[in-house]
């Protein structure tokens, strides 16, 4: 899948992006069950730019962060948010935060999802704009998984 690409050949296809006036835009998450929570926040963050990048947490990074998950392997995640339209790029990342990646890619803007203040978004001290999305109310991955369990029963 030519959208899931290394960090390497990313700031390489970013860099040529730039380049040629267009924005690039980052988001970063773990992705874990896709759900139109996401595909709504998705479409917002690619109207804000050209250029949608998202960066995945690593399978080792999710399961530092989350208890039990992630319910799909990294290359799955990927490769569904690869086939997503406004996807334009995946990459992912095996550290807690997006830090290293964001400083290195130097996107124009990040996004983040409405349960996320704008000055606590990791990268926002370094980026030239950040912007926190409207929260989608009562849909997440954690209540889908805990849903699933309750109906497993």
């Amino acid at each position: 899948m030519g959208k899931i690409l290394s960090w390497d050949e990313l700031k390489r296809e970013t860099d040529r992006l730039r380049a040629e006036g267009k924005g690039v835009v980052f988001t970063n998450g773990c992705f874990d069950l896709i759900h139109a929570g996401h595909i709504r926040y998705l479409v917002k963050a690619k109207e804000l730019g050209d250029v949608l990048v998202v960066a995945i947490n690593s399978d080792n990074s999710v399961s530092r962060l989350k208890q039990g998950r992630p319910v799909m392997p990294e290359s799955q995640r990927a490769e569904v948010l690869a086939h997503l339209d406004m996807v334009d790029y995946v990459t992912a990342f095996d550290e807690d935060t997006p830090y290293e990646l964001i400083k290195f890619l130097k996107p124009d803007m990040l996004v983040k999802g409405g349960d996320w203040k704008k000055e606590d978004i990791i990268g926002s001290d370094i980026v030239p704009e950040t912007c926190s999305l409207p929260y989608i109310k009562g849909i997440s991955t954690t209540k889908i998984i805990e849903r699933i369990k309750r109906l497993g029963k």
